[in-house]
């Protein structure tokens, strides 16, 4: 008894104490709910309002995304549908909310709307993900890839669900108050947003603790080690859909109370393929990975296009560095630095860090040059590119050479403090 007893002592031991299952569990979300409090405090404008609650409902968006590709291991290029779906159902319910005489829907808070969405988005989960989730890999990808082309054809077919072209619109300052809000404001839709953004993480994040949530992680490392032991993966894959549909379609009851506007864009491959950018590039193994992709596309999408044409360009090439260079996405990088901090030598390899991102930042600063000059150049306005003031004529050889030598010198120095960084 007593031997067991130590056994058992010891097993526990392993595991993490109750100082460090705080600090990365309840922590996080303390900072997280402190942060989006004292934001209003602040006192932002409506545009940064504007661009905080998009980065929310983004956020909640990539997080349900990476509940099938960082989770679950199954690649989708149709995730938009279930976002577009969710918010398509949410802006019908609005409209009911409108026009209800008593009854149901005339006592249901327009605050409360995300849940209609995330019913819709689940029950197309259901739908959808039965004959989807028979498979996984490359097929279960091409037949997302499929139903997703599929819907969004509908979404220009069946205009009495969705709209057409011109898509739904509604009112959100209609029934039940919550909180006292009406949503007129913006800043009152940033506290709608905050919510549901707060209450989605959790959510999701609760998710992974539950033994399903361990289970699709079993899935995507060894399916069939998963089969030996009882479970058929199959199902894991289908309950992990229908979670991934709901909370994609809590996002789009969000968009639909945000912008009180549905099109059948947002069921395309563009927000499809925009998701996948913002989970990878924050990093699909990571909780927090989805969200640091989330918020930093959501600002590229909505102020890097204001400067540049090319911004997409930009946003490729941000891929691809990622993908080369740091498979981890942001949160690998910076999980990464974190834990060599106070390591022997430490300071040192932070050094040559610092020194391995100075070289790719001139490296990236002449790609900027050779794109805008490149551009320009396409165009025939004859705009000059004037980075720091500095003017760079299309036409001009010496523009051309100096972005060259800029690329040409941080490749070079890239590649020798990294192998530096390495071998460290």
């Amino acid at each position: 008894m007593n031997q067991q007893g130590t056994v058992l002592d010891t097993v526990s031991d392993l595991g993490p104490s109750r100082r460090a299952k705080f600090t990365r569990r309840v922590l996080p979300f303390i900072i997280m709910a402190v942060l989006l409090i004292v934001i209003p405090m602040l006192g932002p404008s409506r545009t940064a309002l504007s661009l905080l609650n998009a980065i929310g409902i983004n956020i909640v968006f990539a997080l349900s995304f990476n509940i099938l590709l960082g989770q679950t291991g199954l690649l989708s290029f149709g995730h938009a549908v279930y976002f577009g779906l969710g918010g398509y159902t949410a802006m019908h319910a609005m409209n009911w909310i409108e026009y209800a005489d008593g009854g149901f829907w005339g006592s249901y808070p327009m605050f409360a709307l995300p849940l209609v969405g995330f019913a819709g988005g689940a029950f197309a989960g259901a739908l959808i993900g039965w004959p989807s989730c028979r498979r996984a890999g490359i097929p279960f990808s091409m037949i997302s890839l499929g139903i997703a082309e599929l819907v969004a054809a509908t979404g220009l077919i069946f205009v009495s669900f969705f709209g057409g072209e011109e898509g739904i619109t509604g009112d959100r300052m209609n029934g039940v108050e919550m909180f006292g809000l009406n949503l007129g404001q913006v800043h009152q839709v940033y506290w709608f947003i905050a919510f549901w953004t707060f209450v989605g993480t959790v959510a999701m994040y609760a998710f992974t603790r539950t033994p399903l949530g361990r289970l699709t992680q079993a899935v995507r490392d060894n399916p069939q080690r998963v089969e030996f032991v009882g479970y058929d993966p199959q199902q894991v894959r289908y309950l992990a859909f229908i979670a991934s549909g709901g909370f994609a379609g809590l996002a789009g009851g969000m968009s639909a109370v945000n912008y009180e506007i549905f099109t059948p864009e947002a069921l395309s491959l563009a927000p499809s393929g925009l998701v996948i950018l913002m989970a990878y590039i924050g990093g699909i193994r990571y909780f927090a990975g989805p969200i640091l992709g989330a918020i930093l596309l959501t600002y590229m999408q909505t102020n890097l296009s204001d400067f540049s044409e090319a911004w997409l360009l930009y946003l490729g090439l941000l891929f691809i560095a990622m993908v080369l260079f740091a498979p981890g996405g942001l949160a690998g990088v910076v999980i990464d630095v974190t834990n060599r901090l106070g390591k022997p030598g430490a300071v040192q390899q932070f050094v040559k860090g610092l020194v391995a991102v100075a070289t790719g930042m001139i490296a990236f600063f002449g790609v900027v040059i050779l794109i805008e000059i490149a551009v320009r150049l396409t165009n025939g306005h004859g705009e000059v590119f004037q980075p720091f003031g500095i003017g760079l004529p299309s036409t001009s050889l010496m523009s051309w050479a100096i972005g060259v030598c800029l690329v040409a010198i941080g490749v070079f120095g890239l590649k020798f403090t990294t192998k530096q960084v390495g071998e460290r």
